[in-house]
């Protein structure tokens, strides 16, 4: 196995400082945008023909190093292997956001709500294809046990709540 480099492709600009919610929330209406450096700008053609679009990014601003094992703070102490969470805290801090393009002017592409911090770097953008990323037996896995329903249900969406 090898290490290897990522180049930052530009940069997401959002209206969150300290807190962001757990999931991208579609019906925001605040101001968020992907900026990619200049060079690019021609790679956004025909993009604004899909409807969605996986934003990659790095999730820069992590202070604690990862653990195997994780509770999420929703699934009432249960405990799962890291790769079977959606724990940002991770051996390499990607992150994988499903968003909703608004419009695209010049190297800018405006979407629906991010679930990341302003300034956070862009690593790359790739449509969302319904034919190929939707799959009709996708399970919960784990996740369709858990008893806090409710409290999932808000994840799902996005909606900033209490533990």
């Amino acid at each position: 196995m090898q290490d290897f480099i990522l180049h930052q492709i530009g940069v997401i600009k959002t209206p969150y400082i300290d807190s962001a919610p757990y999931q991208p929330v579609d019906t925001d209406d605040l101001e968020f945008f992907l900026e990619l450096k200049s060079e690019y700008t021609a790679g956004l053609r025909e993009l604004d023909s899909f409807t969605y679009i996986y934003v990659l990014y790095f999730i820069d601003r992590l202070c604690t190093a990862p653990k195997m094992q994780v509770s999420p703070p929703w699934a009432a102490g249960k405990q799962v292997g890291l790769f079977a969470s959606r724990s940002p805290v991770r051996p390499n801090p990607i992150g994988l956001s499903v968003v909703r393009i608004k419009k695209i002017v010049g190297n800018r592409v405006y979407t629906s709500g991010l679930d990341v911090f302003d300034d956070t770097p862009l690593l790359d953008i790739k449509p969302y294809i319904n034919d190929l990323d939707s799959k009709c037996d996708a399970n919960n896995g784990w996740v369709q046990n858990v008893d806090e329903n409710e409290h999932l249900a808000l994840h799902i969406q996005g909606i900033p709540h209490d533990y």
